[in-house]
């Protein structure tokens, strides 16, 4: 097949809204069984006589195998058709919520949980492929703020919908509910969102080989590391990965075919920096459940769902302005929309961790998560237009997959991170003699002597997430503004006048 410049597959079809709006079904779908399983834990561990290290096993068999195969699952899309790979994943994803409602023993929910990550992997970086084929720069902004509102919302839904489905039905539910979805997912894939030209690329194995060993062995020590009171093997294994990565990106740099990771995206300045900027982004978000919930919890003697509740009007807020920014971003210069963004993030996460304290009232801890809300508006859908927006359509895959890489292992660092942080700032804080493991394992509330200490560590732990995203506004200070930007708010300026 031929190349093309990025704005050469616009007319695909006369419908491109339409064929956004049925991919993210299998998107949001996704993104919700990411945070989901989080508040049935307690009941998970119940029913299925486990303990606390094999249910959280059974988030990170999904985020494993969700974030090791990206790199290669974007560039299957580019090679046999974003739409066909899209409805692979979501059969396989639907099939794997199946299984994992009837399992039966922990083991089996984990390699359930496991295939669901597959899932998710040939799914995810299809939805931006695809955007990028069907709407011409100039428009992708605003296509991409519907993403950012579907990415934005779903990550905090998943929590208040697995509080409501567990609390109601049993913790079976919050996979049974994704089958009726995955259907009608399948549905809309093949009636709405057209086929596009493909690109004949020849599979780099070694390649392919490489990318996988390096993500894994990096992403599983980073996960096991608080567990495992981060032991030599812990560190070994992460060194691995750095090493195996470093020697798969000088492979790509020396290999004479086609490589797995076209180095040369590297090369557009927006898509290096929107990478950073989305990975301190993906630290944030999820370096800050953890503690925001232990607080609601235990501190603030909050239900699961009641907690949850928490994250309303911050869903509210990014689902009803992501749309708008999303069309702003294409007249205006990214930097504005997204330094703004993260520094309005940052700003929130700083006041949130001055606010949780035993004595606060609800509505004073409401107001920076409300004010999260609005800064992920201006993050999540303009980060991923402003790195694709400059792509060719025959490495809009491989760009996803990097893309989506890079936001996956910045979320694995950030739960890892700010946990390790967690522990260090509770043995600082509460008294002395209290098992910290024990203060956290508890689903009731803490004793009135303990909260304080207990709060004053989870504030010092989401500073860190605060410190992540400034460092995002440093970086992507340093965007450009594309050229259909420019040209667009030219246009704009000749029209006033």
């Amino acid at each position: 097949m031929t190349n093309g410049s990025p704005g050469t597959q616009g007319a695909i079809t006369t419908r491109p809204w339409i064929a956004l709006m049925a991919l993210c079904v299998g998107f949001f779908m996704i993104l919700v069984d990411m945070t989901i399983v989080a508040v049935a834990q307690p009941q998970i561990m119940e029913a299925l006589g486990t303990d606390v290290n094999g249910v959280v096993w059974v988030t990170s068999a999904y985020l494993l195998t969700y974030a090791v195969p990206l790199l290669i699952t974007g560039r299957l899309g580019d090679k046999f058709g974003p739409k066909k790979v899209y409805q692979l994943g979501l059969l396989v994803f639907t099939l794997a919520s199946l299984w994992c409602g009837l399992s039966d023993s922990i083991g089996e929910l984990i390699a359930a949980r496991s295939v669901q990550g597959l899932g998710a992997a040939l799914i995810t970086p299809q939805t931006m492929a695809v955007i990028t084929r069907i709407f011409p720069p100039e428009k992708r902004g605003a296509a991409m703020g519907v993403w950012g509102t579907v990415a934005g919302v779903a990550t905090l839904v998943g929590p208040l919908l697995g509080g409501v489905l567990t609390d109601s039905l049993g913790w079976e539910w919050i996979f049974f509910v994704n089958i009726p979805i995955g259907i009608i997912g399948l549905v809309l894939a093949a009636t709405l969102v057209p086929d596009v030209e493909t690109h004949d690329h020849r599979f780099d194995l070694v390649g392919v080989g490489l990318s996988a060993v390096g993500v894994f062995a990096l992403v599983f020590g980073i996960q096991e590391g608080e567990k495992n009171d981060w032991a030599w093997w812990i560190w070994s294994m992460i060194a691995a990965g750095v090493l195996v990565l470093a020697l798969f990106f000088y492979w790509q740099s020396r290999i004479r075919t086609e490589p797995l990771v076209p180095l040369e995206l590297f090369r557009d300045r927006n898509f290096t920096l929107s990478n950073l900027g989305i990975a301190s982004m993906g630290f944030a978000i999820s370096g800050l459940m953890l503690p925001a919930m232990f607080f609601l919890q235990l501190v603030g003697g909050m239900s699961p769902t009641q907690s949850a509740v928490m994250m309303v009007p911050q869903a509210i807020l990014t689902g009803i302005l992501a749309p708008i920014v999303g069309r702003i971003l294409d007249r205006v210069d990214p930097r504005l929309i997204i330094c703004t963004g993260l520094g309005l993030a940052a700003i929130s996460m700083g006041w949130l961790g001055l606010a949780v304290r035993p004595e606060t009232p609800v509505w004073q801890v409401l107001i920076p998560m409300s004010l999260m809300g609005v800064a992920s508006a201006g993050i999540w859908a303009p980060l991923a237009a402003t790195a694709t927006r400059n792509l060719p359509w025959h490495q809009a895959g491989a760009g996803a997959g990097v893309y989506n890489t890079t936001r996956m292992i910045g979320s694995v660092l950030g739960a890892a991170m700010v946990g390790a942080l967690m522990q260090t700032r509770l043995a600082a804080e509460l008294p002395a003699g209290i098992d910290t493991g024990a203060a956290q394992d508890t689903v009731d509330q803490l004793p009135e002597f303990l909260r304080e200490g207990f709060a004053t560590a989870m504030g010092q732990s989401i500073y860190l997430p605060a410190i992540a995203l400034v460092l995002g506004v440093v970086v992507t200070a340093f965007l450009q503004r594309p050229a259909s930007a420019q040209r667009a708010g030219a246009d704009v300026a000749e029209s006033v006048r």
